[in-house]
């Protein structure tokens, strides 16, 4: 996978098990969040409520907002529970490494929107 436009945004080790960490690329507010899945890159603000989503809970593969319980799915950014019916944006995620030190690349261009499986 080519790392060109790639912006290396944190440590493997400043992200946590299932935890997501707030982080700006190129003017874009993005939730960097890491599951049993891998590490994962989606649009920091709720499509619902537009607050943070990265001050909320990770469930399995998916970040729930705080405010009132939307889920997003951190594969596709599509919501799995109301109130959100807008998806957020999704971003590709490289890890460059091993180990606590791997550094964690995103690219700044959101993702087309994929539908939710």
């Amino acid at each position: 996978m080519s790392t060109d436009n790639m912006v290396d945004v944190a440590r493997a080790g400043d992200l946590a098990p299932n935890s997501a960490l707030k982080v700006e690329v190129e003017g874009h507010d993005i939730a960097l969040v890491r599951c049993d899945d891998g590490v994962f890159a989606i649009g920091n603000r709720c499509s619902h409520a537009d607050v943070d989503l990265s001050e909320g809970e990770v469930d399995g593969c998916a970040l729930e907002c705080w405010l009132h319980g939307s889920q997003f799915d951190l594969r596709t950014g599509q919501p799995l529970s109301l109130p959100a019916l807008e998806p957020v944006p999704t971003y590709r995620v490289e890890i460059v490494g091993g180990g606590d030190d791997a550094r964690i690349l995103i690219d700044p261009t959101p993702q087309p929107t994929a539908a939710h499986e």
